[in-house]
């Protein structure tokens, strides 16, 4: 594991969602070198676009769903019988258990505007085969930043807990994620977890992230949807925006066991992902159906040719 304080700028890459389709996302989670910051293990941003949002059902298993949307309205429908719109301000919160499928689609049939933020939570051993289960959270806690110069900062506790503020969702291990609204021409100190890892990813604006505190040392700016790596023994981290910014923060204790990640499956061993395989392939119950889409829904990939083997930092 990478340990003590860092500040390493880790670019996000453009990818297509849900196999060949129009709508593209920026994926800042995982990355080559990191794989996790505490328990999260994926993040995308799709938009800020217009477009016909179409993901057809497709599984997941031992990890939590986070959509954060942005702008926009999207809907979403899972195989425990979910169907719910859900708005910017609100939170989906999806636990896949050992096993779960869902589909994601804007409203109407023409393009619409649709911003958002997903990411996933890697469950640990003792619930990741537990009860699937789904939350909404169309009201979630809030605090203020103290600012060192101009307006003290908006935070949205979305998962976790930041300064003593926890958000309702359900966690499986210490964690935070939270949206941070940085006022033009303020400079803010956000508090950490000092035994945690974090980062931040720029959502909207640019922000100086003070990373070091030795005098004279320049601020990092990481630019838009990149991620920037901030380790761990870190009680604050300060931050300053001369246009203002919008930021997620997420961090957590650092997760001990090693993942195999592949496709929308989240293991322990490679031949956990082939019996997820299998059973999304053969149709099986163990993902369930989403009501609503026939016999439509998202083929898997071809298993790849070689041995899946768990993802290390580097």
């Amino acid at each position: 594991m990478m340990t003590g304080p860092r500040a390493d700028v880790m670019p996000s890459r453009e990818v297509p969602l849900g196999g060949l389709r129009s709508m593209n996302v920026q994926r800042a989670l995982p990355q080559r070198a990191l794989p996790t910051v505490g328990a999260w293990c994926f993040l995308d941003r799709f938009g800020p676009q217009r477009t016909t949002m179409r993901v057809e059902p497709h599984p997941h298993m031992g990890l939590q769903t986070v959509t954060w949307p942005l702008a926009g309205e999207m809907r979403h429908r899972d195989s425990l019988g979910s169907d719910v719109v859900l708005r910017a301000g609100q939170l989906n919160l999806m636990t896949s258990g050992a096993g779960i499928a869902h589909s994601e689609y804007s409203l109407g049939d023409g393009d619409d505007e649709i911003d958002a933020v997903q990411l996933w939570v890697a469950l640990p051993e003792a619930t990741r085969h537990g009860e699937r289960g789904f939350e909404r959270h169309e009201s979630l806690p809030t605090l203020s930043l103290a600012a060192d110069h101009g307006a003290d900062a908006d935070a949205t506790v979305v998962m976790g807990t930041l300064a003593g503020v926890a958000s309702p969702a359900t966690i499986h291990t210490p964690l935070v994620g939270a949206q941070i609204c940085i006022a033009p021409g303020s400079s803010v100190g956000i508090p950490l977890e000092a035994a945690w890892e974090h980062a931040v990813v720029v959502l909207d604006g640019e922000l100086d992230v003070h990373a070091s505190s030795a005098p004279g040392d320049a601020p990092t700016r990481p630019g838009r949807n990149d991620l920037l790596y901030l380790g761990t023994g870190r009680d604050r981290v300060n931050v300053a925006s001369e246009k203002g910014a919008l930021v997620f923060l997420l961090g957590g204790e650092p997760f001990a066991e090693n993942l195999v990640m592949w496709w929308n499956f989240v293991g322990r061993s490679h031949e956990e992902i082939v019996e997820a395989w299998d059973a999304w392939q053969g149709r099986s119950a163990r993902f369930g159906e989403v009501d609503g889409h026939g016999d439509v829904r998202i083929p898997a990939p071809p298993m790849p040719a070689v041995r899946l083997t768990p993802r290390r930092r580097r």
